[in-house]
């Protein structure tokens, strides 16, 4: 992309008032051009995988039984020569942040930004860069002030999974974890959040934004 061409853009959304709120938003934009939709992350990765494409902005839920945003994200993202995602979402959980910026965002932004911001965020990931809400960011650096009490990608996961009402044999199938290793990040999420039932980390982990309900 030379510098004076306009930034070629994806919209990966469920919700077509989404879709078309962004695209007001962006379209005022002068070096701004959305050139492709999409309403599921499967999707958003064949047109992504198509070219023509600069940033995509991509969602983290599409419905059930669909690819995650991030699933998407890690398989755009793993491209030679791929776009730059971009996740535009409502979570704001340690969960979502850690499971996007591993699968290779490029930034990460809260659909409740402001468009000044939003339009800086593209433009810094369509130029190579890292697009942080701040927010996103200060939970980031909190996480490395702190390591030894945050919790890891894949206890947060599971956590996740309980806070879904998941017995440990369904998470060991769902993760592909035996139940003993499961039961083992349990013992290191009750010591991390200071609790003692799946109940209580489940809450202390929502209040702290961990993970979602």
């Amino acid at each position: 992309m030379s510098p004076s061409a306009p930034i070629r853009l994806l919209l990966a959304d469920d919700h077509p008032v989404v879709r078309a709120g962004l695209r007001a938003v962006l379209d005022t934009e002068a070096d701004f051009v959305v050139v492709e939709e999409a309403s599921t992350a499967e999707r958003a990765v064949e047109l992504a995988a198509a070219g023509g494409i600069d940033v995509v902005l991509m969602d983290l839920q599409f419905g059930p039984d669909r690819m995650h945003g991030s699933e998407a994200t890690a398989a755009i993202a793993g491209r030679p020569g791929a776009p730059r995602v971009l996740v535009l979402t409502t979570y704001d959980t340690d969960a979502d942040i850690l499971a996007a910026v591993e699968a290779g965002a490029a930034g990460y932004l809260l659909k409740d930004a402001p468009p000044e911001e939003l339009a800086a965020a593209v433009r810094t990931a369509a130029a190579g860069q890292s697009a942080l809400a701040p927010a996103v960011a200060h939970r980031l650096m909190d996480r490395m002030r702190t390591p030894a009490e945050a919790l890891t990608k894949r206890e947060l996961e599971v956590l996740q999974l309980v806070g879904e009402g998941l017995s440990n044999q369904q998470i060991s199938k769902a993760l592909f974890l035996s139940q003993a290793t499961v039961k083992s990040h349990l013992v290191h999420i009750y010591a991390k959040l200071g609790v003692d039932s799946r109940t209580s980390a489940v809450a202390a982990a929502t209040a702290r934004r961990l993970i979602r309900r």
